[in-house]
């Protein structure tokens, strides 16, 4: 890349978190650097040394944009850049070129996936901090890439979404994990063979693994370049796997034998099992020991909006997993309640920006859940066509809508805050001993900043009733 080499003129489109930190180091590398936004108010306070733009088309000279992560591909400013030949990367991209510019690039041991990847990544970080390296977690995860790069850390766990990816054509991870691919984000990759192919490019570097209990991720393991494949399973793992083998995480792949209990894992079930197993067969691929292993993960303790406990009420307990923004995460979170507490019925309150993901994935994700579930509870701008197949796939469950008086571009006040509604309606569903569980499968970005601010909102209605945390 021209710029940052050679001290040539760069465009940074959005000034978030990411392209901040891209503009910084931009500059530090001795570019000459232009940030753009569609919020005017954001380029009011740009770093010292970094120029705003506001002009239509590229500023003159520049050959590479830096584009905020979720830019899609068919957005104005990228035909804009193919028109004036500039290349369009992402800020992980821009990450990895500066590690390669500065001699002593980091390792980076990439997490993706369609549920899961944030899990999956701060137990590797803790694994690799156990073991004493100089690591930490970035990327998709809230810190970026390009920031790590320049604090000089030896060791990335870079949490990567298919958006990312997809803007980071030179990365080559020394491992990499798939997941699973389950439908997420089809109006931005144009189908689902343009998301599994993002999700792919974290598979062509020395190690590629993947959860092969999925069929889409085993099917890229399958076809990745890498010279080394390892799966994760849930079942008895073969020579080339960890998996779980009498009641124990075990690693077959890398010879570290038996790492710790299954019932040690926390977040507990299914989907935590494979988060962990897919972390130890990152950190195995390093080098970790194995008994560094077991000990981080057996200590690990998930992030917050992950089946976080938001309070008790009435008998009810409310846990807020608003961090699953898609159906395939939320189907994990109704496994993780099946596995703890087999006997507890679920209200279950979903909905937000769908992302192109058809509603009825939804439907029959209810459908097979319902002899457990008490009710459903549905929020957000995409309300219509959940209601619609929740009426087809399970006619017969009580079904509650928060629309009129609740729609909005965001939440701006207690108004326009859908969660108290939804709170006081699951509430009135529950009976004692069932749980109620923000599990949206949706972006939440109609009504909330994020998937934080949705589930701290959820937490704040809890609180409302009596029952906070």
């Amino acid at each position: 890349m021209s710029g940052p080499a050679a001290g040539g003129p760069v465009l940074v489109a959005g000034a978030g978190v990411s392209g901040s930190a891209a503009a910084l180091a931009l500059r530090d590398s001795g570019a000459t650097v232009f940030v753009s936004d569609d919020r005017p108010e954001a380029l009011t306070a740009l770093p010292e040394g970094v120029l705003a733009w506001t002009g239509p088309g590229l500023p003159a000279g520049v050959a590479t944009v830096v584009t905020s992560p979720g830019r899609r591909p068919d957005h104005p400013l990228v035909a804009e850049a193919a028109a004036a030949g500039a290349e369009v990367i992402g800020e992980p991209e821009l990450a990895w070129r500066l590690g390669e510019l500065s001699g002593r690039p980091p390792a980076w041991l990439v997490v993706t996936g369609t549920n899961g990847k944030t899990t999956t990544t701060e137990m590797l970080a803790a694994i690799l901090h156990g073991a004493g390296l100089d690591a930490v977690a970035c990327g998709n995860i809230g810190h970026p890439v390009v920031s790590a790069v320049t604090a000089g850390h030896q060791v990335l766990a870079v949490e990567l979404s298919s958006f990312q990816l997809h803007w980071s054509p030179s990365v080559r991870p020394f491992a990499g994990v798939v997941l699973n691919v389950a439908e997420d984000h089809l109006d931005w990759h144009g189908g689902a063979d343009g998301y599994a192919a993002a999700k792919a490019a974290a598979l062509v570097g020395d190690v590629a693994v993947a959860g092969v209990d999925d069929p889409v991720a085993a099917r890229l393991l399958a076809a990745a370049p890498a010279p080394r494949r390892v799966g994760v399973t849930l079942d008895e793992p073969g020579p080339d796997e960890l998996g779980v083998s009498g009641g124990m995480l075990v690693d077959r792949a890398f010879g570290g034998g038996e790492l710790l209990s299954a019932d040690a894992v926390v977040p507990p079930g299914p989907p935590g099992i494979t988060d962990a197993l897919a972390a130890a067969a990152l950190a195995r691929a390093y080098g970790v020991d194995a008994e560094r292993i077991g000990v981080a993960l057996t200590s690990f303790t998930p992030g917050p909006h992950r089946s976080a406990p938001a309070g008790t009420h009435a008998g009810v307990d409310y846990l807020d997993d608003s961090k699953a923004t898609n159906p395939h995460a939320a189907a994990a979170a109704l496994a993780a309640i099946a596995a703890r507490r087999p006997d507890a019925r679920v209200v279950w309150v979903i909905g937000g920006l769908l992302k192109g993901v058809a509603p009825d994935a939804l439907g029959e994700l209810a459908a097979a859940h319902a002899e457990r579930l008490a009710g459903i509870v549905v929020i957000g701008t995409d309300r219509a066509p959940l209601l619609e197949t929740l009426s087809r796939h399970t006619p017969d469950l009580p079904v509650e809508e928060v629309g009129q008086g609740h729609d909005g571009a965001m939440v701006l006040s207690d108004q326009r805050d859908p969660m108290p509604e939804a709170v006081r309606r699951a509430a009135r569903l529950a009976r004692p001993g069932d749980v109620v569980l923000l599990a949206p499968a949706a972006a939440s970005m109609d009504q909330f900043r994020d998937y934080a601010h949705r589930g701290e909102a959820f937490a704040a209605a809890v609180a409302a009733l009596g029952g906070g945390r």
